[in-house]
């Protein structure tokens, strides 16, 4: 699969009406993908086992998405068969009181990943960038006045940039993943929220509250997509409408991801093989 065509372009311009939605590529139907997404898994489970015993580096996942486009799906599938030793997850909601006293990188520096593991954020500090913009939540920030001017948001991309150069710059590599979900297959998710019982409790009214943002959202997606993909931290424009082939390309770009940090099992030094033969010499001499 050519994963390029869906990597947003460097800190170039983008409109997220460009990019199909329903696009497939060879693929028609989840079971033709199906085969080809358990061999990403299994693969990714292999590399995951080697990123932890190697120790050096850690891989950032971020999931950004508006609403029904299938982050929550995504994690739990694609990310089935990983050593849940090695991978830890987190949602970050509205912020805390305790939160809004600090800096608002501040919760996020203590939920990245440590070395050997793979971090994922369901949503992240990008949406300081996409809620608090179309809401207008900065007051809540508390920020004095000389750091709310009307640079703000370009002072933000440049301290995302910045931020992410900083954790390529420690070890720690950074993929984000844009669910780009149509708004006709948003609609067909929360109909199907609302009718089936099953799925009653994913529906709020606050989703038809933020759909009514729709057009907003997709104007600050874009420019913060446009503004913060970068060579240490590249954004990919993930086709949501069909979850089967939004989890294969997932997939496939994290596999892709790991095999670029050539994880390998630590080699032993000679003097250490010795002493493994002569723990084997006393385990086979019990009786």
């Amino acid at each position: 699969m050519n994963i390029k065509r869906f990597r947003a372009p460097f800190q170039k311009e983008i409109a997220l009406s460009e990019y199909p939605t329903d696009y497939t590529g060879n693929f028609k139907n989840k079971e033709q993908a199906e085969e080809e997404l358990q061999v990403n898994i299994r693969r990714m489970a292999e590399l995951q086992d080697k990123l932890y015993a190697h120790d050096k580096y850690a891989l950032l996942i971020i999931f950004q998405a508006m609403d029904a486009a299938g982050k929550d799906g995504a994690i739990k599938n694609v990310m089935s068969g990983l050593n849940p030793q090695g991978t830890q997850v987190f949602s970050f909601k509205q912020p805390s009181a305790e939160e809004l006293d600090h800096d608002y990188l501040w919760r996020i520096n203590k939920s990245l990943p440590e070395r050997g593991r793979i971090g994922i954020f369901n949503r992240s500090h990008y949406e300081e960038i996409l809620v608090v913009r179309v809401h207008n939540y900065l007051e809540a920030e508390k920020l004095p006045p000389d750091c709310t001017s009307k640079d703000i948001w370009k002072n933000r991309f440049r301290q995302f940039r910045d931020y992410e150069r900083y954790l390529h710059e420690n070890g720690i590599r950074t993929v984000k993943f844009f669910l780009h979900v149509s708004k006709d297959e948003q609609k067909r998710r929360f109909l199907k929220r609302v009718e089936d019982p099953s799925r009653n409790w994913k529906f709020s009214s606050s989703d038809l509250k933020e759909r009514a943002f729709w057009d907003e959202y997709q104007k600050v997606y874009a420019e913060a997509i446009a503004e913060t993909s970068t060579e240490f931290g590249p954004w990919y424009i993930i086709p949501a409408d069909k979850k089967w082939f939004a989890r294969l390309l997932i997939s496939a770009i994290i596999v892709h991801s790991l095999e670029k940090l050539k994880p390998e099992y630590p080699t032993l030094s000679d003097e250490k093989l010795k002493d493994l033969e002569k723990y084997k010499e006393i385990l086979l001499s019990e009786k």
